[in-house]
């Protein structure tokens, strides 16, 4: 497994990252926890070392659990996970708060969850319009010099909220959306990390689900999954209309990939992995026989004529890769 450096900070990860939304169970519906805790153990043992989770997955479940399923291999990996949102008494997202004791007091019950000492990643989630960055920053700097925290960022802003950060501190990385359907990353933020040395995490690689080749114009969601409202972080990736042309690239970019022994998920992986700006490329994990298929993926090399083909089928099929849209600096579950 190819690692990569975050940016310039001390955390080198694998570029493939074990995400863990699905953990929380919360939104992608139930899963096996003896399952996703085996593909803890097979990701580990195949080279995967950055695990991602916030409290927010579940709430506090997804921690919980990777916490648990990690257990004395916790020093092994690159820990990341995200604090700075406000749930009511029933766990719903109410809120945003990046204040300097709000930071202190989440990341104290990350920390807990996770039964670990320390956090190398500390994110926050998404950005408090209201508390000023020097304060955020103030908090995370505390962290650092605690020794609760080896590093911190950001993830969900845009380049003027990093530069405000970047007055008071540095970021260690920023972690945004990013896949072939979604290109609103390449209008500044990529090139705006790399200049100043801050590591892009990818999330969303297999534009939640859309680019692993299962979903057909029957699939639809129920009511309690995030993508039965249509949007995805701000563009209509599920809406209905463009669900149904986004299948016909779907199947073009699966044969394209069978050109080449791979799969579509393996080549949408290695789309994300081919900009050097990316130092890992997320991507949800349920079992672990969906390890092998993600590993497989970060060693493969994208050649001009793929790269170019790709973007001819999304042409050809009328098929918008966003990349004008604005960027989503609100959780969708606080959009009005």
């Amino acid at each position: 497994m190819e690692q990569r450096q975050m940016g310039d900070s001390s955390l080198v990860c694998s570029t493939v990252g074990f995400g863990t939304w699905e953990m929380g169970k919360t939104q992608y519906g139930d899963i096996d926890e003896k399952e996703a805790t085996e593909a803890v153990h097979y990701a580990l043992d195949h080279g995967i070392t950055l695990f991602d989770t916030a409290e927010g997955y579940g709430p506090g479940h997804s921690e919980v659990l990777l916490g648990k399923a990690l257990g004395s291999r916790r020093k092994d990996t690159v820990l990341v996970t995200k604090v700075g949102l406000l749930f009511d008494e029933n766990g719903k997202l109410s809120g945003l708060d990046a204040s300097y004791d709000h930071i202190l007091g989440a990341t104290e019950g990350c920390l807990k969850r996770l039964g670990t000492d320390w956090i190398d990643l500390l994110l926050i989630h998404w950005p408090d319009h209201k508390t000023p960055a020097a304060e955020t920053i103030e908090a995370l700097e505390r962290l650092k010099e605690d020794g609760k925290i080896r590093e911190y960022g950001v993830s969900n802003y845009n380049v003027r909220m990093m530069e405000d950060c970047e007055q008071h501190g540095h970021l260690a990385a920023n972690q945004v959306g990013y896949h072939m359907f979604d290109r609103r990353m390449e209008k500044e933020v990529l090139r705006w990390c790399a200049d100043k040395k801050i590591g892009f995490m990818a999330y969303g690689t297999l534009a939640y689900g859309l680019l692993t080749g299962a979903f057909t114009p029957e699939t639809t969601f129920v009511d309690w999954d995030w993508r039965s409202k249509g949007k995805a972080f701000g563009i209509p990736l599920f809406e209905r209309e463009h669900f149904l042309k986004e299948l016909k690239v779907v199947d073009r970019l699966k044969a394209l990939a069978t050109q080449h022994d791979k799969s579509v998920a393996q080549l949408a992986i290695a789309w994300v992995l081919d900009n050097q700006a990316v130092c890992t490329a997320l991507v949800g994990v349920r079992k672990p026989s969906e390890i092998l298929e993600n590993i497989e993926a970060a060693g493969w090399r994208l050649t001009d004529d793929i790269k170019r083909e790709i973007d001819r089928i999304f042409e050809q099929e009328g098929v918008s890769t966003y990349r004008d849209a604005e960027q989503m600096l609100v959780p969708p579950a606080l959009q009005q």
